[in-house]
């Protein structure tokens, strides 16, 4: 059902922005808020989605990852009362040759790492909701994604603030290390020996899975009730029509080609431009995200090079291993030959298995904060390459599924497939003594291998170089850039559809208009200075005020 909204048609000037009136709306259930297939900004109706498709997913996921959390918990308080502390249960019996091989225990750990990836981005995707919210709510919202874990609303009390996303940082840390130890191999003795009998999960670790897990949908259910959503699409053009509809945000004239990075250089009037800049000149954010990036691959090459060091000054004690780090000896899963360096535990206990979780949480925590700030480069690529839809064929569909990105943009596959890969490497590399005997851990010792480390060393620079790649390549054609910025996309949109093309839309006395409507367009002029529509005849601001050069189209002065 459809719901009209007048706005007001104002003249403007310069220094103002453009008014809005912003009426109260009856029917804030309804997927779709808009008063006919097109709006026009300044006059006539308003069109954006509220995305309740969307929001349902979003509470699937959320109950998912309730559900999941709420599992471990009482699995690992079963455990836990069963057989102690130390104790482990068999999930899986190994027969015949799966007894001598580590493929079975590794595939079961890679496989809880993806079950900890769909639960933390399913609880992330509705924090990032909340968040944008909020700073929506204190006028501090820029670009549509953010750094969600990095970023706060004001308030140490508000649960999109400082505090509490510090501590979903630390959540999310605790979920990837608390994983890492849950899997065990179980050894049971008979009258040949000891042998592998079956994969089994401890108690404890399953249990503070949970808890982290539980804990994060908890802080972003709170975040969720403490602010008004005014859209759940993750889409940036429906979150812009409703921050312009509710006065959050008002387009700028003369700007009509201007993109992301001429903000702040007071952008005009201007020419097209054949390509635009990349992602790395456009976010300040990006940049310092890359650099961690690489910072963290230099961090990985470090440690193998130190572990390397060390081995090879004191080779032969007992908690390092008899084989050098040779090519027969490199391997991509730890083998009998691997070379490492190993440490103990004194005893085995809670107060020991917290210590190991400190341990591995401080040295995974780079890793997990890490590919979480890859989201933002992620995010701000799949934003702009939706908005490069208003030149193609079929124009810019502004509501999408919000999963059909995960599966349809290349860029976004590569980074859900890359969280639970890695953090799997990781485990391969710094590991937690794996083997329990007759369903009790009797020992905890911290092993180091130094090819897996290298291994993942490789990995990193690979998704590392990756990202570079994408944050610093530069999109071709005329239609300004905005990686999701909204003032910058509020400034190009003139008409709001559900199917949007932008292009050459009228040719004036000084200067053209450039912007977007419901039917294809011609592409622009590429010698011709653009402002906007009306710009043409005699206005408050006299553009010679502003810069003569605006006045010069196609080399020859008005």
């Amino acid at each position: 059902m459809a719901t009209f909204y007048q706005l007001t048609e104002q003249h403007w000037y310069l220094p103002n922005l453009l008014p809005y009136n912003a009426l109260p709306n009856p029917h804030d259930d309804f997927d779709s808020i808009m008063s006919n297939p097109k709006s026009t900004v300044g006059t006539g109706t308003y069109f954006y989605d509220r995305s309740l498709t969307s929001r349902r997913y979003a509470l699937v996921g959320v109950v998912f990852s309730s559900i999941i959390s709420c599992c471990c918990i009482a699995t690992g308080v079963v455990i836990i009362a069963a057989r102690g502390v130390n104790g482990v249960t068999p999930l899986m019996r190994l027969r015949g040759a799966m007894q001598n091989s580590t493929l079975p225990f590794e595939i079961l750990k890679l496989i809880l790492n993806l079950l900890v990836t769909i639960c933390t981005e399913s609880t992330g995707f509705v924090h990032s909701i909340s968040l944008r919210s909020a700073l929506a709510s204190e006028s501090r919202l820029r670009f549509n994604t953010n750094l969600r874990l990095l970023t706060a609303a004001r308030g140490w009390k508000n649960p999109n603030g400082a505090l509490l996303n510090g501590i979903m940082a630390v959540l999310l840390t605790i979920s990837y290390a608390s994983s890492s130890l849950v899997v065990f191999i179980n050894y049971t003795h008979s009258s040949d020996g000891w042998h592998a009998d079956s994969v089994a999960i401890a108690g404890l670790p399953l249990l503070l899975l949970g808890i982290a897990l539980l804990l994060q949908v908890v802080i972003t259910i709170s975040g969720v009730l403490a602010v008004r959503i005014l859209t759940w699409t993750s889409s940036p053009f429906d979150l812009t029509a409703a921050l312009v509809h509710h006065t959050q945000l008002t387009p700028v004239p003369f700007r009509c080609m201007c993109c992301v990075s001429d903000l702040d250089a007071g952008g005009g009037p201007a020419k097209p431009s054949q390509t635009q800049p990349s992602a790395w000149h456009a976010h300040s954010s990006i940049r310092k995200v890359v650099i961690s990036l690489w910072g963290i691959v230099v961090a990985c090459a470090g440690w193998a090079a130190l572990l390397m060091y060390v081995w090879d000054k004191y080779n032969g004690a007992a908690t390092m291993s008899p084989d050098a780090l040779t090519i027969q000896t490199w391997s991509f899963l730890p083998i009998s030959h691997s070379n490492y360096i190993v440490y103990y535990m004194p005893d085995v206990g809670i107060q020991w298995w917290f210590l190991v979780f400190i341990n591995l949480a401080l040295v995974q925590g780079p890793l997990t904060l890490g590919l979480h700030c890859s989201e933002l480069i992620v995010n701000v690529i799949r934003d702009e390459r939706q908005w490069r839809c208003a030149t193609g064929r079929k124009g810019l569909r502004t509501a999408t599924n919000p999963l059909k990105p995960i599966f349809t943009h290349p860029i976004c596959l590569v980074l859900f497939v890359v969280k639970p890969f890695l953090h799997w490497m990781f485990g391969l590399s710094f590991q937690v003594s794996d083997e329990a005997a007759d369903g009790v851990v009797g020992t905890f010792a911290i092993i180091m291998f130094t090819a897996q480390i290298w291994n993942l060393c490789l990995a990193l620079a690979a998704v590392a170089c990756f990202f570079t790649l994408v944050a610093l390549r530069r999109p071709w054609g005329p239609q300004p850039a905005t990686y999701g910025h909204l003032q910058t996309l509020a400034n190009l949109v003139d008409e709001w559809s559900p199917v949007m093309w932008w292009g050459h839309k009228e040719d004036g006395f000084r200067y053209c208009h450039a912007g977007t409507t419901d039917h294809p367009l011609p592409g622009v002029k590429m010698n011709y200075v653009y402002a906007g529509s009306g710009v043409g005849s005699p206005s408050p601001v006299s553009p010679l005020e502003l810069n003569p050069y605006w006045l010069c189209v196609d080399g020859v002065h008005g």
